[in-house]
């Protein structure tokens, strides 16, 4: 197990370091997204965790304490705290990757010796990286990318009408049982059940074309559809619209990860949980919460689309359907909950990483199921439960509806 696992760190590894390739030089500095930090900051941060994690319980005395402590902790503002550095506030480019290799080189000596806990964690960290710098570089200019690979054959931009699925009475499995083989991070555990109503939700994830209508119905003018904060965020920032979407004189146009292209109506719509609630309202309906959508999910596969940096249609992979019809519910982009992140009967924070979860049980974080194409394969498991703050817009995250009744 522990072979196997060190095998998957330096995979990870690969794959992290093939992301940073995509990046010129001069951009490592630049921040394409406020409430996150510069670029560099993750080429030392993904070494910096590996090594507050390892390092220290293998005994290893680096010296480069004051890196180890620079890239610890990255950043989740709450309320429009944005960081404030500037470029010159960061060391070298050569020398982060010098402290990189350094930490690696250290490293690679005891990972064998590592407790199979501590290397999920230090590779599921990682992963969840890779999908945060995916959607990071989604924001970057085109220019400041050091490759532009060719575009393909463009994705059919046929509307698909929305329908729904009844999902009977039962009862949703939440969570991991312990003391299992399988990997969950704390916040997963511990499995419990929960009854959850007879309710009605979307068969595929709302599409752009769905949204479409809402704004052209004047959705992201109208505070009727909207809470009092969402409605305060939205007109403070002059929110009109999905963060991937750009406005081309009378048309709409996407922003895909190398280039833009008209606007694919079949794709899932990538939006924050103020406009995915919004939506939701204007329709009427609501957003699910964590036990409907798990109980909707039931006997569902979980298939990414590997290697993609932009989402399929809704209906591209027939074989994520779940055992009640609901198709799509896996590897296409994360679904909004209307559920608050909170911890499960029995939670205890891990002790390797007590910081995971519990700091973010204040709630102003909402649950997303499912993952999106890039998310790790690992991560595509039922039991996993990712989280945001309601406000931001750059995730890979869509959602679909249930009927607006009292479940």
């Amino acid at each position: 197990m522990t072979k196997t696992n060190v095998a998957r760190l330096l995979t990870a590894r690969h794959e992290t370091d093939a992301i940073f390739h995509e990046v010129m030089p001069e951009a490592m500095y630049d921040r394409p997204i406020p409430e996150r930090h510069r670029i560099v900051f993750y080429i030392g941060h993904l070494e910096a965790f590996d090594w507050n994690l390892l390092g220290e319980v293998a005994g290893l005395h680096g010296s480069h304490a004051e890196f180890d402590k620079l890239f610890a902790f990255g950043i989740d503002p709450v309320g429009g705290n944005l960081p404030t550095d500037r470029p010159e506030d960061w060391p070298r480019l050569e020398t982060v990757h010098a402290y990189r290799d350094r930490v690696r080189e250290e490293l690679d000596q005891v990972l064998a010796n590592a407790s199979p806990q501590l290397l999920n964690v230090a590779i599921e960290h990682r992963l969840m990286h890779a999908e945060t710098l995916a959607y990071i570089l989604h924001q970057l200019p085109f220019e400041r990318k050091s490759k532009q690979p060719s575009r393909g054959a463009q994705q059919s931009s046929a509307f698909i009408p929305g329908s729904a699925v009844r999902i009977p009475s039962g009862e949703a499995v939440l969570g991991l049982r312990p003391y299992t083989e399988l990997f969950g991070w704390d916040n997963e555990f511990n499995e419990h059940t929960v009854h959850v109503p007879e309710f009605t939700i979307d068969q595929y994830k709302v599409t752009n074309g769905e949204f479409l209508r809402f704004v052209e119905a004047g959705g992201y003018s109208n505070n009727a559809w909207w809470t009092a904060d969402d409605w305060a965020w939205r007109s403070s920032n002059g929110i009109v619209h999905p963060a991937f979407w750009v406005r081309r004189g009378d048309t709409w146009s996407y922003r895909a990860m190398f280039h833009e292209l008209p606007l694919p109506l079949d794709w899932p719509v990538y939006v924050s949980h103020a406009e995915a609630s919004a939506y939701a309202r204007w329709a009427g309906k609501r957003l699910p919460t964590e036990a409907q959508w798990q109980l909707a999910a039931s006997g569902s596969a979980a298939h990414a689309v590997a290697g993609a940096w932009d989402p399929a249609p809704v209906n591209h992979c027939e074989a994520s359907v779940s055992a009640f019809g609901v198709k799509g519910l896996f590897g296409n982009g994360w679904e909004w909950t209307s559920t608050e992140f909170a911890p499960f009967p029995g939670f205890r924070p891990f002790a390797c990483y007590p910081g995971y979860s519990e700091p973010f049980f204040d709630g102003r974080h909402y649950v997303l199921k499912g993952g999106s194409v890039r998310t790790a394969q690992c991560m595509l498991r039922p039991s996993f439960r990712n989280w945001f703050q309601p406000h931001y817009q750059y995730t890979y995250s869509g959602f679909r509806c249930v009927a607006n009744r009292r479940d």
